[in-house]
Order: C-alpha cells, then structure tokens, then sequence
C-alpha cells in the first residue's frame, strides 16, 4: 500500500510517499481501507519529534474514516464493508490501517466518511471543552482563541448552542466572517496577547467566565487577565512555541487552570460512543456544521503541513488516499 512516512524527524519535506507493508489485523483489531485521514496540528509535532509513536521509520497521522477490511480473532459488533471512524490510532496517513476495534466508532450511514473523519479528533476535544472543562451555562461568556479554526470554530459553535456570549479571537481580519459564522457575537482580530483591555471593555471590566486558548505561552499570561474571579482557562497549546510555567503565588486572582490531556478526557469507550454520538446527532440536525477546508492528495502530506504551519488556513485538512 502507499503512505507517508517518516524516515528521519525534521520539517514538512521529511513527509515522504512510499510503499509500506499492508497491515493485517492482530486480535482485537480491524483493518480499515481508508477514505478520508485527518490532518491536524499535533501531527506537526510528531513529524518533528514531539509525541512520537517510536523510532523513525513511522507512518503519522492519528485519525480517518474509511471501511471495514478484514477483522481479527476476538472482535465482535462490526462486519465487513462497515463505516468506521478512529482517533488516536498512528498509522492514518495511508491507504489502509489497523484499528483497535475499541477505539473504533461506528459511522451512521447520513454522516458522509470525510465528515465523520473531520470530526473525530477536533470535534471529541471541543465537545469535552465545554461539556466538562467548562460547561458554560446560558447567559455566561467566554474568550475562544482561534474562533475560526478547527477546534476553535467547534467551541464557538458548541458554546452557542448553550446560549453563552462568545467573544472570538482571530488572527486575520479575513477570518472574521468564519468566527461570526461559527456563532461568535464579537469578533477582535488580535495577534499575541493584545486583546486585554478590548475583553475587559466588552465585559464591563469584569471579565469571561472561560478562556479557551490553544495560542501557547504567548497567549497564556492575557488569558488569565481576562478571567474573572473564579473563571477558567482552558489551555491546550502545548505545541504553539514555548510551553508556559505556573507559579502559583503568581497567578491574578482565583482562578481555575485546565489542561486536557486528549487521550485522558476520552479515555473510555463509553466515553467515546457518548461524545461522538452527541457529535453526529448535532451535524444531522443541523446544529454543528464541521468546516473542510481542503483536501490534499495523499501525495501532498508536506504541503498540508507547510500550510498548516504558516496559519495560511481554517477549517479542519484531510488527506485523501485515493487521490
């Protein structure tokens, strides 16, 4: 089969297209045929070292969508030529994978397979940030960095759902119709940590009630400005340049600091069926929409990540192995 691999750690030109052995399912396992394999940022840091599944040689890549190929000994509840969905799961950027069948989520046949592989890894964190992290109640407000991106346009869209006031954050003055659209009531184009006094005008100098910030360190300082007495931040930048420190004598004022380990939050199949089934059931009422905004070739995994890198996108990036 074909797929991206890693040879040797470094930059977007390291993402080369090989042939790689076909895998065949251990117990407990599928194998999936492809349609669609999700590109996010945390796989940037794979490419280079950060959060590896082992030594070079690898295939990166932790999320798709595709059929039901052949399944191992001990794997019941799915069948041959079955949609499926996964995250977490190394290997994605190819044609076929192996799947732990527990981590395995069946796709209704009204969800289209590139939607379903959009939604898993940043539908299932935003959906966990504000259902646990903070789950706003109506009428309460929240900052969202990002509010045009992947998670960040997902958060946006959630919390409205809630009825909470959403203060987006963008980086570009072109992206402030995608975080409106997303369910933003205000949207302040900000790069760095800017945006202190503009937050605390548009809440009367009290404050939001949550900070969702996956901008890194140089964000993490105003995020906790702009939280009122006893508001939380929702950090989750770990790979955005330097990763801040706390000392706690430091901090403003009482407040909450979260980080969401991803493979924490969900860390069950229960959990996992819970979330993505409230996921699914929102995109066929109409209630969440999940923006793609390209798909590349197979062939193209360096150019997503040279794009994805120089924040020249939106929107969730797929790779498509048939192409």
């Amino acid at each position: 089969m074909r797929a991206v691999v890693v040879e040797e750690l470094g930059g977007p030109e390291v993402l080369r297209l090989k042939e790689w052995p076909d895998p065949v399912p251990e117990r407990g396992e599928l194998v999936v045929d492809i349609d669609f394999a999700g590109i996010n940022f945390m796989d940037t840091g794979t490419r280079a070292g950060f959060s590896v599944p082992g030594e070079p040689p690898f295939v990166p890549g932790v999320e798709g969508a595709g059929r039901v190929s052949a399944i191992g000994e001990g794997v019941s509840g799915f069948a041959i030529g079955d949609r499926v969905a996964w995250v977490s799961v190394y290997g994605s950027y190819a044609e076929k994978i192996a799947v732990p069948a527990d981590l395995a989520v069946p796709v209704p046949d009204d969800i289209p397979s590139d939607i379903a592989a959009a939604t898993m890894m940043q539908g299932l964190t935003a959906h966990h940030f504000v259902t646990e992290s903070a789950p706003l109640a109506e009428g309460e407000t929240a900052l969202v960095h990002s509010a045009a991106g992947g998670v960040g346009g997902i958060v946006t869209q959630l919390l409205a759902l809630r009825g909470a006031r959403v203060i987006g954050l963008v980086s570009r003055e072109e992206k402030v119709a995608a975080a409106k659209a997303a369910g933003a009531d205000e949207v302040l184009v900000s790069s760095g940590g800017d945006f202190v006094d503009r937050v605390k005008d548009l809440t009367d100098g009290e404050g939001v009630h949550a900070v969702f910030d996956g901008g890194g360190a140089t964000t993490f300082r105003p995020s906790l400005e702009v939280l009122r007495r006893v508001g939380t931040l929702v950090y989750y930048g770990p790979l955005i340049g330097d990763i801040p420190t706390v000392r706690m004598l430091d901090l403003p004022k009482s407040v909450r600091i979260t980080y969401a380990v991803y493979a924490d939050h969900i860390h069950n199949r229960e959990l996992l069926l819970r979330h993505t089934g409230d996921l699914f059931d929102k995109i066929r009422e109409g209630k969440l929409r999940i923006d793609i905004s390209e798909r590349y070739r197979l062939g193209a995994a360096a150019q997503a990540h040279a794009d994805i890198e120089s924040r020249r996108t939106s929107g969730k990036l797929l790779l498509d192995p048939s192409r």
